[in-house]
């Protein structure tokens, strides 16, 4: 299967999946208004992966900040990950949150009780931000 990139602009995030490399993460800032258009090929890749996963694979989330039309698209995505996790797929979610930043964390424990996928949380300190 063909490997899903887009690069990060101001108010897009970079998104890279490569079952190949085994990668797969959002990372960035999504504040912008026309979700449907950037994140309805997201989705509908990952919809393909269906009966294309033979192995594990970690979903990273590492998120700066998004707007709230954004918020209801990468529930989509939660949405979609968790239906192929319940037809038989491996996959866990990482959700990184800077330490000083609880509302990007609370928003991922809403996230997580939304969806049958196990989570795990990471704090990232401000020395790992500037790397």
């Amino acid at each position: 299967m063909k490997s899903f990139y887009v690069k990060a602009t101001d108010s897009t995030p970079e998104i890279k999946f490569d079952l190949g490399e085994n990668i797969f993460y959002i990372k960035g800032k999504s504040v912008f208004s026309e979700v449907d258009i950037f994140y309805d090929p997201v989705i509908d890749w990952l919809k393909n992966l269906e009966g294309n996963l033979d192995h594990p694979i970690v979903f990273h989330f590492d998120l700066e900040y998004f707007n709230i039309v954004s918020s209801k698209r990468i529930l989509f995505v939660l949405y979609t990950l968790n239906e192929l996790r319940n037809n038989g797929a491996d996959i866990q979610v990482s959700w990184s949150f800077s330490v000083e930043d609880d509302d990007m964390k609370e928003v991922g424990e809403d996230y997580a009780c939304m969806v049958n996928l196990p989570f795990n949380f990471i704090c990232k300190s401000l020395e790992h931000e500037v790397d």
